[in-house]
């Protein structure tokens, strides 16, 4: 995906180098929970997190320090286990209000524990049989144990920001509890979307589309930097503003994602272009599309709606073709970039170093101008 205009090389390298510091600073003690994961479920935490490439010929009961390990940099997983988003987001939000690094490790942990979490049961309700180029951990492991070990890292999760037994750790549990609801209930309306028709008053708008993303993306994102926040000793109107940020960044988080889904590169995203279509699901480009006043919208409208002639990967250039005719990636883009500035714009009141200011810039430059 080419960078957007407004998005420097500079503010993604910024951005990247933010995320590498977040994954340094947390991996130690994310490593060290995932391992307390009981019997066979600490190998699946390790394969979920590309530490361990699978397990070995003797099947998922192997221990875990007995399973195939591929080294960091030899690893497709290992390389990019995940970008530590939202790690660096809990570092950055305690960095504003000029807390030390450490104070904010148990948030970072706890985040990328359930982001990860959140993941294995994507991939189960949503089929997604790959991740981050390789089998799911539902397809490596079955079903039964990558559920388990999902359910390991939300338990290990809290248990990461209440083992300090203070205050903070208590209002800092009970964020990540209301981020899980709200991840629930945004799940439950995407996975809605899917049975609605693509056309007619039962349609999905894109209302209801930014309600749903708010859901299931930003419920994470603002947990993050609202954690940092808290952690940092924040004023509540503070976490309260961290939160907005992080809640308008997840809308243009999923807009981006949306994009890869059906014109990003395989080989960078890890799965195939085009399946968001193939299954239905709702997803932005495809909506803005359809609302389009043009005769593009309208053969795309056709093509979508004829139930004798299913959509299928033969179909999918043509259809694909359509929604960047009727305008859907481009009018996705400005939607990203309308959340950015009113993301941007709840963090204004904040008083932060203008250094910090740029670095939470450069952050939503990256989540909306990724390749993968």
């Amino acid at each position: 995906m080419t960078t957007a205009a407004g998005a420097t090389p500079s503010e993604l390298r910024v951005a990247q180098q933010m995320c590498e510091r977040a994954r340094r600073w947390t991996q130690p003690a994310l490593r060290e929970a995932v391992a307390r994961l009981p019997g066979p479920l600490a190998a699946a935490g390790a394969y979920q997190f590309g530490w361990q490439h699978s397990y070995g010929p003797e099947g998922p009961g192997r221990a875990s320090d007995e399973v195939d390990e591929v080294p960091e940099a030899a690893s497709p997983a290992g390389a990019d286990s995940g970008k530590a988003v939202r790690p660096a987001l809990v570092y950055l939000a305690a960095e504003a209000l000029g807390a030390p690094a450490e104070r904010a490790v148990p948030g970072a942990v706890a985040v990328e524990l359930v982001h990860n979490f959140t993941l294995v049961h994507d991939d189960i309700t949503d089929g997604d049989a790959t991740r981050r180029g390789r089998p799911a951990l539902w397809r490596q492991f079955g079903v039964g144990p990558a559920l388990l070990a999902g359910d390991g890292l939300h338990v290990l999760a809290m248990d990461a920001l209440l083992r300090r037994r203070d205050e903070r750790s208590a209002v800092a549990a009970a964020l990540l509890n209301r981020a899980l609801i709200a991840t629930m209930y945004g799940q439950v309306r995407d996975l809605g979307f899917v049975q609605r028709p693509w056309a007619g008053p039962e349609a999905v708008s894109v209302a209801e589309y930014r309600a749903a993303a708010r859901g299931k993306t930003g419920a994470l994102l603002a947990c993050a930097a609202a954690l940092g926040a808290v952690l940092a000793g924040g004023l509540p109107r503070q976490v309260a503003r961290f939160a907005a940020f992080g809640r308008h960044m997840g809308v243009a988080f999923q807009c981006a994602d949306d994009i890869l889904g059906l014109w990003g590169d395989r080989q960078r995203t890890g799965k195939p272009v085009g399946d968001d279509l193939l299954q239905a699901r709702k997803t932005i480009p495809v909506l803005l599309a359809l609302t389009a006043d043009t005769p593009a919208s309208a053969r795309l409208r056709d093509l979508l709606t004829r139930a004798e002639t299913p959509l299928n990967r033969e179909a999918l250039p043509g259809v694909l073709e359509l929604i960047g005719e009727a305008g859907g990636e481009e009018a996705t883009r400005r939607e990203a970039e309308h959340q950015t500035a009113l993301a941007l714009r709840m963090l204004a009141a904040v008083p932060m170093s203008a250094e910090t200011r740029a670095r939470f810039a450069a952050m939503a430059a990256y989540l909306t101008r990724r390749g993968s």
